[in-house]
């Protein structure tokens, strides 16, 4: 199995993780990195040092809220999306679409012919 990492995910880090806190609702980022690694079947098994950095910069830009979950035994930042980080959501899952179609309309025409 292949771990993405570096240049394979720039640009699509924030969609994943926009779309796994849609998906699991508020987390803290562990529970975000775990979210990740199980709904891709192991392929995003991301350090916190890709993750943490990402929160913060999706926060910064308004599409995700945090604060502080005392409840546990160990004090934990909970992320969530805003408005508007669900409208950036449907807008790169959109953007997300085009590109995929366009990666299968090459690769994937090649792939058949070598293996179809």
């Amino acid at each position: 199995m292949h771990i993405f990492l570096g240049m394979e995910l720039r640009g699509h880090l924030e969609l994943l993780l926009l779309g796994t806190l849609r998906q699991i609702g508020p987390a803290h980022g562990y529970a975000l990195i775990v979210g990740l690694r199980e709904r891709s079947g192991g392929t995003f098994d991301l350090p916190e040092g890709t993750v943490y950095p990402a929160l913060h910069r999706l926060e910064r830009d308004g599409l995700v809220t945090s604060r502080w979950d005392t409840a546990s035994p160990r004090r934990r930042r909970v992320y969530q999306l805003t408005p508007a980080g669900e409208a950036a959501l449907a807008a790169r899952r959109r953007e997300w679409r085009t590109y995929a179609r366009g990666v299968q309309a090459i690769v994937g025409r090649r792939l058949a012919e070598e293996f179809g």
